[in-house]
């Protein structure tokens, strides 16, 4: 069994971005993004071959990590208006071609992914996730793999290592000390990237640096945020395990309830 799942949003908004620069006329730029939607589902479907696939969608705007931290995703530039009422047509568009689409009123898109791929790696299945998130990177192992269709790459271990320095079972951690800029997550005050780097292959794990006896001005910066350090990983941190109310089989392709 595989899985490709599609982080619909993510290939969605970047299709758009182009068709809206190529065309002056809205409803012409949403014909044209979903007529390029179209070829990279099929592009996808022909290069990977999956015995399942999924479209995830976001359709939680408030989530726990709202609840958690109010700024979260704040002024972060929305969709544009157009396209978000667009995309029922894009779901019907994909349904016709034999992908489903899966979205929820209560949990993120990305949560929902992380649960789809991790549950089927737990009972040693594999799933592709199509996205440029990087935030996906902390679900790699030998079962879950992550492809940008734009640069057309892998976004595996090797290019974590390059990109990051770390293993990919610290990134969470990292981000946790970094924060992340496009969600509003702040990490602890002062630690960068290279910072953040270097306490983590010093230390490993935040959970390490938080038990040791700071030695320097970086670590006693981590321990006076602890706080925000921990914070930040709740926020980061990907859950896997959410309750999805459906058979996998349900996401069989080709299906031959659809695309007739």
């Amino acid at each position: 069994m595989q899985l490709l799942i599609i982080d619909a949003l993510n290939l969605i908004r970047r299709l758009h971005a182009v068709q809206a620069q190529r065309h002056q006329h809205e409803a012409t730029a949403l014909a044209a993004t979903g007529a390029a939607l179209s070829n990279a589902a099929n592009r996808l479907l022909v290069q990977f071959k999956p015995s399942h696939v999924v479209a995830v969608f976001d359709g939680a705007p408030v989530g726990f990590r709202h609840h958690l931290y109010p700024e979260y995703k704040a002024g972060r530039k929305p969709m544009p208006e157009a396209l978000a009422n667009y995309l029922g047509e894009l779901q019907q568009q994909l349904w016709q071609q034999g992908i489903d689409a899966l979205l929820s009123d209560t949990d993120e898109a990305d949560d929902l992914i992380a649960t789809l791929a991790s549950t089927l790696s737990r009972h040693g299945k594999n799933s592709i996730i199509v996205s440029t998130d990087q935030g996906f990177c902390q679900l790699l192992n030998p079962h879950i793999r992550l492809w940008d269709h734009f640069n057309q790459r892998w976004l595996d271990e090797h290019f974590v290592q390059q990109h990051y320095g770390l293993k990919v079972e610290q990134l969470v951690d990292y981000w946790a000390l970094t924060g992340v800029s496009g969600s509003q997550i702040k990490g602890v005050p002062g630690i960068g990237p290279k910072r953040a780097k270097a306490l983590l292959l010093q230390y490993n794990t935040l959970d390490r640096l938080l038990a040791s006896n700071p030695q320097g001005k970086d670590e006693n910066t981590v321990h006076t945020h602890q706080h925000h350090a921990l914070l930040s990983r709740q926020l980061v941190k990907l859950v896997d395990d959410i309750e999805l109310g459906f058979n996998l089989q349900d996401l069989r392709y080709p299906s031959p309830t659809k695309g007739s």
